[in-house]
């Protein structure tokens, strides 16, 4: 396909949007089925970073970010750019000064499967970013790529409009459409894990609520007062 750069996407509901990030990435994650992650050598560039938003999507040639200073122009306040390379890449494909063009844009967060730089700088104006390296390595502006095509990031699947949720347990990945029910299974979820947080403190074991006595009895497992 020729290189392109679209420039209108669909998106999912800001208040869906909104509840799966505050959510968090381990509930999403098990509410859909665990399903969505990203490999975990994407991590934050700071410990704190939490983001939520539509993922604009971006694949560039390896060492080369022209494709995201494209993108740039086509996102919306609350967009996620979502950065890959047509081949691997650690060059430190972003740094401060696109971060500062991000948010003039109001674009929340990066989540790029290349390196970055500028760390301290990014940590400091609080702009999450996860990447798969950090790199002082520079790069070129000369290849064109795509803007908001399907891509495939860390090893997850992403289409243009996709929630895209970050914070210290990694990336996961919601399918625009899936959105609202995702974020209802996953506020169950939390619900039920208050009540087995309770149940914890009050000193029930694990092994009877959740029925794996039973189980391990059935594995073949058997309880005995000393070893033999």
């Amino acid at each position: 396909m020729k290189p392109t750069i679209v420039r209108t996407i669909p998106r999912a509901a800001a208040g869906a949007i909104r509840a799966l990030g505050d959510l968090g990435v381990a509930t999403v994650h098990e509410a859909q089925g665990r399903t969505g992650l990203m490999r975990p050598f994407m991590r934050p560039v700071y410990p704190a970073a939490r983001v939520s938003g539509s993922a604009v999507t971006v694949s560039c040639a390896p060492g080369d970010n022209m494709m995201i200073h494209a993108a740039i122009e086509v996102c919306a306040p609350g967009d996620v750019l979502v950065v890959t390379t047509f081949s691997e890449s650690t060059d430190g494909m972003f740094g401060d000064l696109l971060a500062v063009s991000c948010r003039a844009h109001g674009i929340v967060g990066l989540i790029i499967d290349a390196g970055v730089r500028d760390t301290a700088d990014l940590t400091a104006m609080a702009f999450p970013v996860w990447s798969k390296a950090v790199s002082a390595q520079g790069t070129v502006k000369a290849t064109p790529g795509w803007v908001n095509v399907p891509v495939v990031c860390a090893g997850a699947a992403v289409q243009p409009g996709d929630v895209i949720v970050g914070d210290a347990d990694g990336v996961v990945v919601v399918p625009r459409l899936d959105a609202d029910a995702v974020a209802t299974a996953a506020q169950e979820r939390l619900a039920k894990e208050e009540k087995t947080r309770a149940r914890l403190k009050n000193g029930e074991l694990g092994l009877d609520f959740y029925g794996l006595r039973q189980k391990l009895t059935d594995l073949g497992v058997r309880w005995v007062d000393s070893a033999e």
